[in-house]
């Protein structure tokens, strides 16, 4: 069994839901090592956060934000940690509904996603920096 991580920076992303399935191949070509196994992705970052959804229709992908927006909405009067901006306790709370971490098996070196599967950069922020992620792949 072989086990590989590594760390890589993405580009810095507007507030959204953003395709990442590419990159994260692109950045990590030892996954073509890997014959059957698994590949986690976790985000280190507490503002934004990482899922698996629909790669096609990008209409998916605003809606979710819209509809995260409406289930924890900015400028609320019980919220104590505002001092760095009206975005960044709903982006807590939008991260830890989301997740920080994804599981893909591994098939043949390739991801094994569903034919309309793509993981999801979330970024909960109006004006995030680039974002840390750490990859680890394991397998034959």
């Amino acid at each position: 069994m072989q086990c590989i991580q590594k760390e890589i920076q993405l580009k810095a992303y507007p507030r959204g839901f953003h395709l990442i399935t590419s990159e994260i191949t692109q950045l990590f070509p030892e996954i073509k090592n890997i014959q059957v196994g698994q590949l986690n992705v976790f985000i280190k970052h507490t503002s934004a956060s990482l899922t698996i959804n629909e790669n096609a229709d990008a209409t998916v992908r605003l809606d979710f934000e819209s509809h995260l927006n409406v289930m924890v909405p900015e400028n609320q009067p019980y919220y104590r940690h505002t001092y760095e901006g009206s975005d960044d306790m709903p982006a807590h709370i939008k991260a830890s509904l989301m997740g920080s971490s994804v599981q893909i098996p591994i098939t043949n070196g390739q991801l094994n996603l569903g034919t309309w599967q793509g993981i999801y950069l979330c970024e909960h922020r109006n004006k995030a920096g680039g974002r840390s992620l750490v990859l680890t792949a394991f397998g034959n």
